[in-house]
Parts: structure tokens; sequence; C-alpha cells
């Protein structure tokens, strides 16, 4: 397995910097398989969605895709995956909702630990992910 840092999932999604983009694609696509996996840490994947939202202007349907595809493929293995498809799910299940994928997969991390809750002083995040405001 190989550890992939964020910078390199980065330049092989949004093919901005050729020379980078082309090592990226070639890693990923020819020398990444179910054998010999990349492997995503959840620090990845958070810091990833935070890069292609204010970066790239991400759409939060375009980051749920993203995260899907990463999932689907056989050449990685993401940390945590089944926390990872809880935050999917909880976020399809809530279209209309404004939370950012980061702070579902906090709380869903939380709760796969055994937690009882998580707590935040962030409102958006206690009305939308399953937190619990810290009055």
């Amino acid at each position: 397995m190989i550890g992939l840092d964020t910078n390199v999932l980065v330049r092989y999604l949004a093919q901005d910097d050729p020379v980078q983009a082309a090592r990226a694609t070639r890693l990923i696509e020819t020398e990444l398989s179910a054998a010999q996996p990349g492997f995503i840490s959840v620090a990845v994947l958070v810091e990833l969605c935070w890069v292609l939202k204010r970066l790239y202007a991400a759409t939060r349907q375009e980051l749920l895709d993203t995260v899907a595809d990463l999932l689907a493929g056989v050449q990685f293995h993401v940390d945590q995956r089944d926390v990872v498809q809880a935050t999917l799910r909880y976020l399809r299940e809530s279209p209309g909702s404004k939370v950012d994928l980061p702070d579902v997969l906090i709380a869903q991390l939380a709760l796969a630990c055994g937690c009882e809750q998580t707590v935040t002083f962030d409102h958006k995040a206690a009305r939308a992910a399953g937190m619990s405001l810290l009055a």
C-alpha cells in the first residue's frame, strides 16, 4: 500500500499542473491496483474536500460524487470506509442541508468510536450534522 497525500489527489482530479498531473495520473491509473492500493486517510479526505470546495469551487454534489468515486476505485484503500460511506448516506438523505462533508464525517467518526454525541460551537453543524451545540 502507498499513502497518498492530498496534493497528489488534487493534481489527479483537477489536472491543473501538466507535469504533476501526469505523474499523479500515471501513479493512480497504472501503478496502483487492488493488490497495491493507494491509501487515502480521513485527514486527506477532509483536506481534499476543503481544497476542492475553496480553490476549485466544487459543489456539494461534486464533492459527494468525488468521494463516492474514490470509494469505488479498486486502486484506493479509503481509511474508515464504513464511516465514509455512512457520511455519504447521511448527506444524500438530507439534500437541502448546507452542512459540509467534513462536519458530518467528524460526527460519524465519533459515533463509530462509541461517542454518545459530538459537541460543537458551530450552529450549522449542530443543526445539520447531528452534533450537539455546546452552550
